[in-house]
């Protein structure tokens, strides 16, 4: 039986689409405004995502549409002259040092590509654009996942088998997620042919450790950062208000964004409420 971990990964992958180079030009992307439900372009959110302190933006990994939206969110708020930093589900908190050298002129492409590659494991071209962006405007990265080491162990073991000090690092962690949330997780969690509750409950804790310690991260560097807004890049499943935004929630009053990219039959219009984000970005499958 393939290990909850391994379903984790899955599950935060979604889907694979062929690998290809991140478009660096000016788009005009169109989004639709969850709660106003009608379409709303750049200029028309802009002034919403500039009294946010987080703006998750999500993605499916392997879609290089999904990350250029992105890259559109953090050109467009640093453009208006609002302060940003990136935060990053695809680095490691504990290789910070990587992305200041970066940013700072340090570290040539080859060098950081393969940090980048010991962090992640999709292909360097899907981010590349947003990487040299920061660098060539200064904008600070902020490395927020957790060690492969933890989250294996309690999507292995339990976040109960976590060491004193491991858990001081993430605060409170547990299964608790509302009905809607917990349905999603149960379903991934199904679909990938576990059947044994001690094991999903392990696999569930490792998604909320993933959660919580990407918002006990943010949180810590906008407390350190008080004139920054930290846009976050992450998965989807991450990026919904159940996940990371619940756990911002729980630990602070930091206003927040979310922004999902449409997946026709999953994320769209009809699928998705306000319960799950505030917008989402248009006309972002690959062709």
């Amino acid at each position: 039986m393939r290990s909850a971990i391994t379903a984790a990964a899955a599950f935060l992958m979604l889907s694979v689409v062929p690998s290809c180079t991140a478009v660096e030009t000016q788009r005009v992307p169109r989004l639709y405004d969850v709660a106003r439900d009608r379409e709303a372009g750049m200029a028309g959110i802009l002034p919403r995502l500039q009294g946010k302190r987080v703006v998750l933006v999500g993605e499916r990994h392997s879609t290089a549409s999904h990350h250029r939206a992105q890259l559109d969110i953090i050109r467009m708020l640093h453009e208006s002259g609002k302060p940003v930093a990136v935060g990053l589900e695809m680095f490691r908190h504990d290789s910070q040092d990587v992305l200041d050298r970066w940013i700072a002129g340090d570290l040539n492409e080859p060098a950081f590509q393969e940090a980048f590659q010991d962090n992640w494991g999709f292909a360097w071209g899907l981010y590349r654009g947003i990487f040299v962006y920061a660098r060539e405007n200064g904008i600070p990265l902020v490395g927020l996942n957790v060690p492969r080491d933890l989250t294996r162990q309690v999507a292995r073991r339990g976040y109960g088998s976590l060491n004193e000090r491991q858990r001081a690092k993430l605060g409170d962690v547990a299964c608790r997620v509302d009905e809607a949330y917990m349905a999603f997780i149960r379903k991934a969690y199904g679909g990938h042919g576990h059947a044994d509750k001690g094991h999903f409950l392990f696999f569930c804790e490792a998604q909320m450790v993933w959660d919580s310690a990407m918002a006990v991260h943010a949180l810590r560097y906008l407390e350190e950062h008080p004139e920054r807004t930290i846009v976050m890049l992450t998965g989807t499943a991450h990026a919904r208000k159940q996940a990371i935004p619940a756990q911002l929630r729980s630990r602070s009053d930091v206003p927040v964004a979310v922004v999902l990219p449409e997946v026709p039959g999953n994320i769209d219009r009809e699928t998705i409420g306000l319960e799950d984000a505030d917008y989402l970005f248009l006309d972002l499958v690959e062709p």
